[in-house]
């Protein structure tokens, strides 16, 4: 795009003029008071003019008219200020509140001499003295409202400038009015004084109106203009009333009271023209208005500003001159105030050289300071015309843009800018000049500019408004850009793979289904692929993790390439993929089935390929679910079908894909899956029975928890022990309350049932129906079953399914117990350690299942989170006889106990057993010392009676060679001659168990 072409954007110029903020009711608002004002005015002056109809109207008119006016302004001058505390301008107010007080008290003086009592106002008079004090405070509050100097050059300027408008006025009104004959007819000091005090009042009054008037703050100017408005008409009405020829011929009710009048009223209307125009601006909605202009007349009161003491001195010169009119006499008082105006402003032209002096220095102190920031500055400080072109470029430039400021002043700055970024740079730089400054006094603009080596440089500049142009200080982000960049790619990437992540993935399926209606038909030819990696755990345990990231960086760059440019394959986490395959619409179901699965099966054999790793050849195979799009489906949804289809795959044999079934297909297969899941619970039921144990606390004997066991049973109800052999077809049914043929110690591996993967699957859910049912019943024990650590890697038992059996049946989960069983080195602890804290994170219990047997490990103890310490039965068995496996017991013990991990012994079959655990420490136990497995209906009772009988003597066990406290039910053995006596209480051996009957 070429700079100067002929459709290069133009560059929006700065509007020469600002809009209203008002509107139209607004003005209309702040018109009316001044109609009303101009009007009663008005009508004062035609009153006066045509003498009011009769000479006694004239008179009040003239006298109390004034009066009440003058008491109308200091009223509304003192409410205002009473009104308004936070006003800059309050004391202001309140002196020309007191001064209109003055003049309407001296008006009712004169109108009482004239009206009232009807005889001439004697001369000197009260009225006289009220008129004096007028002047005072109006000077004090001309003070207030100019701008205060900040130097002792500026009050001394300040003071200087009102005696040359004071002394010049002085010596014209001495030339033209105080020097004629009949101020000096009276014989009396006093009316030579009062006659030349008004006067002089009026001087010093109209001095400061000037000064002031040069001086005045920025601030409510429109009220300090209506200020000096009515003190410069009631000054100029009392220097026609101190002139020879209006005084002696005048009288109350003249046309020369409208003008006092007028000065009343204006400054009782005063302190309200501010305040009007504010809230006619506050009430007004802001509209897009560019900068304030600038004042008009602004150059013009600067040139006055700058003559007025020459203009001063020159009225002083005519006055000097009329004065020697004729060839008399220069009067001494025009002599020395001349010679005094003169010397005032010798002083003042001195000051203002000084002053000028330190203003350059300061100026180019400020300029050299200003051009060392500019030029020292990194960042790019360019001002532009209204048009757009360079007008100033720094330094900086060369080394940021890689061009010379020279050449690129005079060059428009739209031709440096990228044609992207142009549009929308414009319209912001019009936004921002349609602001009002106030409002917004900078922007904030970010764009593309042209390096002079072709390279684009994303650059960030602040805007500011500069002298009808724009003032652009630029810095290079390039690398920010390109930092925050790599910041959003690495949230939204995987960091091994650099393929999509989960949070990216899902955002573009949802993308994908986005233009999506519900019932819209090419919504099914969206479809996602759902990958996992078979064999890939066994890549990291046997070559090492580092392989295995080589293998998933290999598998992301096949699947890179396997799918096509518009799909998107994405990293989920660990060995699983995800792929989204984008159909166009323009081919049937079946035929779009049929170029997914195809794809699918490619992606399938790309991923199955010996892979080459650490110097050497590994082998995956790749499981692959596919779901569809279908009308209305979300994104959440598509992938859980797509998961379940890949969990299929993996069911079904690994290595192959699995289409998730429609909804039909879906409910056939579900219906047949609770048939399935029937007929196992069919079988599991006539196979299987229940038995609970309870677990005692050894220093209570309260049943704090019952272990769930699953029994086999014959046909005929014979529950066949665990680990015993199995009895033959023809064996007889056990007696009531025994179960068959039982060894007096079973192996702890089998003690707590048996019966494979099916019998853990019946046991966990049976357990779980049961427990909900006691708790339901009011007997609210937590129920501990076995599970096979093995079992629980392999995905047939997750966290998620025990939950929701929890959830099914109501029971609590800090209710149900998990016994890790079988934690030997063949079972993953990484694996494990997550289901074991996803169970935590549920509230489910934990314990340690077989601890001290022959495939414990510390490991597990040191990886798993549990809360319970199962002691083997081993362990137990050899407690009293071998002190090796007491040490080796103590020292687990006092483990657990250190861990805050509770400790059940398991196989507790003798008294003996039971008083030597508890003095090592042991905190509870289980076995048929105290009861063994029961029934449901035996269970109830014994939670009914809510524990054993464990209080009892003290007794001393000589094997173990210890004084220990046992249950007071157990046997006692005795030392000395009562060794061999009966014991104290019959030994606890519980037959409470009952055969069940056959289904």
């Amino acid at each position: 795009m070429s700079a100067r072409g002929a459709e290069q954007p133009r560059f929006p110029r700065l509007p020469r003029t600002a809009r209203p903020h008002g509107g139209a009711g607004a003005g209309e608002r702040r018109a009316f008071p001044r109609l009303v004002l101009a009007a009663v005015c008005g009508a004062y002056a035609v009153g006066a003019a045509l003498g009011w109809g009769s000479p006694a109207v004239a008179l009040f008119m003239g006298d109390f008219g004034l009066s009440a006016a003058a008491f109308t302004a200091a009223g509304s001058c003192v409410h205002y200020a009473r009104t308004h505390p936070d006003t800059p301008f309050r004391p202001a107010w309140t002196l020309f509140g007191i001064s209109s007080a003055m003049a309407g008290l001296g008006n009712g003086i004169w109108g009482w001499y004239e009206v009232v009592l009807g005889v001439p106002v004697p001369s000197p008079s009260a009225a006289d003295f009220c008129f004096l004090l007028f002047a005072p405070p109006a000077i004090v509050g001309l003070l207030v409202l100019a701008k205060r100097p900040v130097t002792r050059a500026g009050w001394t300027r300040l003071v200087l400038d009102t005696w040359l408008v004071g002394g010049s006025l002085l010596t014209l009104s001495w030339s033209l009015a105080l020097d004629h004959p009949s101020y000096w007819r009276g014989e009396s000091l006093s009316l030579v004084a009062l006659s030349l005090a008004y006067p002089l009042m009026d001087i010093v009054l109209i001095s400061m109106v000037l000064a002031l008037h040069f001086r005045r703050s920025s601030a409510h100017r429109s009220a300090v203009n209506t200020v000096i408005g009515a003190l410069a008409l009631t000054v100029l009405c009392d220097a026609l009333f101190t002139s020879p020829l209006l005084r002696e011929n005048y009288s109350s009710g003249q046309i020369l009271d409208a003008g006092w009048f007028a000065g009343s009223l204006l400054l009782a209307y005063a302190p309200w023209v501010g305040t009007r125009e504010g809230s006619g601006s506050r009430q007004a909605p802001l509209r897009p208005a560019a900068r304030p202009p600038a004042p008009v007349n602004g150059a013009v009161a600067g040139s006055l500003a700058a003559l007025a003491p020459y203009l001063a001195a020159a009225v002083c010169t005519l006055g000097i001159l009329y004065n020697v009119r004729g060839g008399g006499a220069i009067d001494p008082v025009v002599l020395l105030t001349g010679c005094t105006v003169v010397l005032a402003l010798v002083l003042r032209q001195g000051i203002m050289l000084m002053e000028n002096i330190r203003l350059t220095q300061e100026l180019a102190q400020k300029e050299n300071h200003f051009r060392s920031l500019v030029q020292g500055s990194s960042d790019v400080i360019m001002i532009a015309s209204p048009a757009g072109m360079l007008r100033y470029v720094s330094p900086a430039a060369a080394g940021v843009y890689g061009r010379e400021p020279d050449k690129l002043v005079g060059s428009e700055l739209a031709s440096l800018i990228h044609p992207e970024d142009l549009g929308r740079v414009l319209h912001e730089l019009r936004r921002f000049l349609a602001t009002p400054p106030r409002e917004e006094p900078s922007t904030r603009i970010e764009c593309r500019i042209r390096h002079a080596s072709g390279r684009w440089l994303n650059v960030e500049s602040t805007v500011n408004r500069y002298q009808g142009g724009l003032i652009f200080n630029s810095r290079d982000v390039t690398e920010r850009v390109r930092l925050q960049a790599q910041l959003q790619h690495n949230a939204s990437h995987d960091p091994l793979t650099d393929l999509p992540n989960r949070s990216l993935f899902t955002e573009r399926v949802r993308q994908a289904l986005g233009g999506r209606r519900r019932g819209d038909a090419g919504a099914g030819h969206t479809a996602v692929l759902y990958i996992d990696l078979d064999g890939f755990k066994a890549v990291n345990d046997t070559i090492g993790h580092q392989a295995g990231d080589e293998l998933l960086v290999q598998a992301a760059r096949r699947l890179r390439e396997a799918v096509r440019a518009g799909d998107t394959a994405a990293r989920l986490g660990g060995d699983e993929f995800a792929a989204l395959i984008v159909g166009d619409g323009k081919c049937d179901r079946a035929e779009r089935e049929y170029r997914v699965l195809e794809i699918a099966e490619r992606l399938r054999t790309t991923l199955s390929r010996p892979y080459r790793v650490e110097g050497g050849e590994a082998r995956v195979a790749a499981s692959i679910g596919v779901a569809f799009a279908e009308p209305g489906v979300t994104p959440a949804v598509l992938m859980r079908h797509a998961d379940l289809a890949m969990y299929r795959a993996k069911q079904a044999g690994k290595n192959r894909v699995e289409l998730y079934a429609s909804q039909p297909q879906a409910e056939a297969v579900r219906r047949a899956e609770l048939t399935t899941d029937r007929l196992r619970g069919v079988l599991a039921e006539s196979e299987f029975a229940l038995l609970h144990q309870p677990v005692v606390e050894l220093s209570s004997g309260k049943i704090t928890s019952v272990a769930a066991q699953a029994r086999r049973r014959s046909a005929r109800g014979v529950l066949f022990p665990p680990g015993g052999p199995q009895p033959a077809p023809q064996a007889q049914p056990a007696p009531p309350g025994q179960y068959g043929p039982q060894p007096p110690h079973v192996p702890a591996a089998d003690s707590r049932g048996d019966g494979g993967a099916d019998a853990g699957r019946w046991l966990l859910r049976r357990a779980v129906e049961q427990a909900a049912e006691r708790h339901h019943a009011g007997y609210c024990v937590p129920v501990s079953v076995r599970l096979d650590a093995r079992r629980l890697t392999d995905r047939s038992t997750t966290p998620a399914t025990v939950e929701a059996l929890l959830s099914r049946h109501g029971l609590p989960p800090d209710a149900l117990v998990v016994e890790l069983a079988d934690t030997d080195p063949r079972v993953s602890l990484d694996e494990l350690e997550l289901w074991v804290t996803a169970l935590r994170r549920i509230g489910v219990g934990i314990t340690l299942d077989g601890f001290g047997g022959a495939h414990s490990g510390l490991a597990a103890l040191r990886r798993l989170p549990a809360d319970t310490l199962r002691l083997d039965r081993a362990l137990v068995d050899g407690v009293l006889d071998s002190p090796r496996v007491r040490k080796i017991t103590t020292g687990l013990l006092r483990i657990a106990d250190d861990l805050g991990m509770l400790s059940v012994a398991d196989g507790v079959d003798l008294p003996e057993q039971a008083a030597a655990l508890r003095a090592l420490g042991c905190t509870h136990a289980q076995g048929a010392a105290f009861s063994k497995p029961l029934d449901e209906h035996r269970l109830r009772r014994a939670l009914a009676r809510g524990s054993y009988p464990v209080s009892g003597e003290e007794q001393h066990l000589s094997r173990v060679g210890r004084s220990v406290v046992v249950a007071g039910s157990l046997p006692a053995r005795r030392s000395g001659p009562a060794a061999h006596g009966p014991a104290a209480h019959p030994p606890l051996r519980s037959n409470s168990e009952t055969s069940v009957p056959p289904t």
